[in-house]
């Protein structure tokens, strides 16, 4: 990978994500995710809480990035997604790489960057620090579905396994929740191309911790079952069935939801059950369903130190 030509697009106009803004972030022009050159890290720490296949025995390394091009109105990680809240964080490429460094050595095997796809600069140079200091850990690359496929091919290599989200199987329905234009018209070419890099094998090794491939998450939202259905049948049509697929019953209502708001519930037991029917259905056999008391569980609060714990 040449990232040197990575590096040149914050100084001739970010081009990172599809939203394609243009901002010289090197001339403190923020565009659309408010992001300078800086990391803009939020938190470094374990999480326990992700696919049985990646959190294994000590958990999951994430990197947590602030901001994001997307502005979903229902995010569980709003305290730091939130594009009107002002960039600032401790952390430089050797701090955050100190902290991995401390978290490797407590035996996580994962590093995962979450909402990684404006900072994918940001990830490579900590990637590439690593590297330097004879770390190889494997490099997760969690995101929100809506990358740019010229980015995803500079990355390959790099990524070890793909986590990304298909929130949504309209155009319309991603302008209403996630402030986006385009997001499945995007979403689904991003997710062909992860699939072209990993196929729907995934490898894992002998404490059944995952090591190569493409895992396809899907956050089913209460009065919006229907989408599920049709990300489904999507994923099955146009992806594979044999495809790893992690159908989430997490939702919970963020404080920063408006009080009219229809998805101002939790997720119904009946509604999640009948998505989970559709999964088997439309031909899908492996994957991850979670239990109804996850609303309660995974709910991060990045006002703290360790935002997992409860």
């Amino acid at each position: 990978m040449n990232y040197m030509s990575m590096q040149l697009t914050y100084e001739r106009g970010c081009i990172l994500c599809p939203r394609r803004c243009g901002a010289d972030r090197s001339l403190h022009d923020l565009g659309y995710c408010q992001s300078s050159v800086d990391p803009g890290i939020s938190s470094v720490c374990l999480h326990h809480g992700e696919e049985p296949v990646l959190s294994g025995e000590v958990g999951v390394c994430n990197v947590f990035f602030q901001h994001c091009n997307l502005q979903c109105i229902y995010c569980q990680n709003y305290q730091i997604s939130n594009n009107k809240i002002k960039e600032g964080s401790a952390y430089t490429v050797s701090k955050a790489s100190d902290e991995i460094e401390r978290l490797l050595d407590k035996g996580a095997t994962i590093v995962g960057f979450v909402s990684p796809s404006h900072q994918v600069i940001a990830m490579v140079n900590i990637v590439e620090e690593l590297h330097r200091r004879n770390r190889q850990p494997l490099i997760l690359y969690n995101t929100n579905g809506y990358d740019s496929v010229d980015t995803l091919k500079e990355l390959e290599g790099i990524v070890d396994i793909y986590l990304p989200d298909i929130k949504y199987a309209s155009n319309d329905l991603g302008a209403l929740l996630s402030n986006v234009p385009n997001y499945f018209t995007v979403a689904s070419a991003a997710l062909k191309e992860m699939y072209r890099q990993k196929g729907s094998y995934l490898s894992l090794d002998e404490h059944n911790v995952a090591e190569s491939g493409l895992i396809i998450r899907h956050l089913v939202l209460p009065g919006y079952i229907e989408n599920s259905r049709h990300v489904l049948d999507y994923i099955a049509e146009e992806i594979s069935v044999n495809v790893h697929v992690s159908l989430m019953a997490q939702f919970v209502p963020p404080l920063s939801l408006p009080s009219d708001s229809p998805l101002n519930c939790l997720l119904s037991q009946q509604d999640y059950a009948s998505v989970v029917e559709h999964f088997y259905a439309c031909g899908l056999h492996k994957g991850w369903m979670q239990d109804m008391e996850s609303a309660f569980t995974y709910t991060p609060d990045f006002t703290k130190q360790q935002p997992f714990e409860n």
